[in-house]
């Protein structure tokens, strides 16, 4: 499959080989969000082979407010599938049917804001035993691929260093999710994509992604990513009757918390079919970081504010994640701020 300068094909869904570089990394993202009990989460792990471990985060976001989460490094010795912590990704049909599950134990927070003092939190926060097993089947095209020329090279979200490849498509989540002695059954709407290439993730200056599903005919994800040296590009799909329509630009508007979190956004995407406007609202806001030492010893921090979020178009009402990802300054700001 080739779509204006990008390759994208059924051996994309399993793992690739490494890179010589030491920060390969090969990320799997889900998110299912059932619209009913307003209940889900997300899993992602990222293989960094050459370094010895796997990224593992798992957050799902309860109807009461409260987050059970886990954050881990397992060790790894390849890269021949995605399986590390208790957290297992497997390909059914590629682009078509995947299996994920989780198993293992989890931190509960009655109060989500704990996680901007990691340290504190893992020894203290309460654990319980928990798990995830979803069935996820397409309910859109995949969007994306790895560039094969110039034309591709334009078009790649997030740039070399933070992903040479890259896909995503919105899908449909059955399954459950345990929390101790807590189980929802979930009949949900979510989103997921593939990653592979280098990584830092203080590549970003400063990103806004907004990912929405809001039943099996409308969807949406949308980026505005800035840079340093000034501008930003802004590119992104709405899923219109089970088919991609490209972003051509887009506006955001962020409403922020006193602690500069975003809090909901009103954002205009126009397509070469469309204008339309979508509100988004954070009903909890699960605000994580990330950090890395460069060869000269330098520490550079980025935050990773990840949102469960409703969104409004027009009629249609659905969930989703807001994450915004930005350097934070020597003041400990975040870089991106007010924009």
């Amino acid at each position: 499959m080739t779509t204006e300068g990008m390759r994208l094909e059924p051996r994309d869904e399993y793992p690739h080989e490494p890179d010589a570089v030491s920060n390969f990394n090969e990320s799997v993202y889900v998110n299912g969000f059932d619209p009913a009990q307003r209940v889900g989460g997300w899993l992602r792990l990222g293989n960094r082979v050459n370094e010895g471990y796997a990224e593992l985060s798992v957050c799902l976001y309860l109807p009461d407010g409260r987050v059970a989460c886990q954050f881990g490094r397992p060790q790894i010795s390849h890269n021949e599938a995605f399986a590390a912590g208790g957290l297992r990704y497997e390909v059914d049909e590629p682009f078509q049917r995947l299996e994920v599950s989780y198993d293992g134990e989890l931190l509960l927070l009655d109060d989500p804001s704990q996680l901007r003092d990691p340290g504190t939190l893992f020894q203290t926060a309460p654990r319980l035993q928990g798990g995830v097993s979803w069935d996820v089947s397409a309910i859109s095209p995949t969007h994306g691929g790895e560039p094969i020329s110039e034309a591709g090279v334009a078009r790649m979200f997030y740039g070399h260093q933070f992903s040479r490849g890259h896909f995503n498509q919105h899908i449909a989540v059955k399954g459950m999710m345990r929390v101790g002695d807590e189980q929802w059954e979930l009949d949900a709407f979510g989103w997921r994509d593939h990653s592979w290439g280098p990584r830092f993730w203080q590549a970003i200056w400063a990103y806004r992604l907004f990912i929405g599903s809001l039943g099996p005919d409308r969807g949406l994800m949308l980026l505005k990513n800035m840079h340093e040296t000034g501008g930003s590009s802004r590119r992104g799909v709405l899923l219109v009757d089970g088919a991609y329509e490209e972003v051509l630009d887009l506006d955001v508007v962020t409403d922020w918390s006193p602690e500069r979190d975003p809090t909901g956004a009103t954002i205009t995407a126009w397509t070469a079919e469309r204008k339309e406007v979508i509100r988004t609202r954070v009903l909890t806001m699960t605000p994580l970081r990330n950090r890395r030492r460069t060869e000269d010893g330098a520490l550079l921090v980025s935050r990773v504010a990840e949102g469960f979020t409703e969104f409004t178009w027009g009629d249609h009402v659905g969930y989703g994640m807001t994450e915004y990802i930005e350097r934070l300054d020597d003041d400990g700001q975040p870089v991106g701020y007010p924009l």
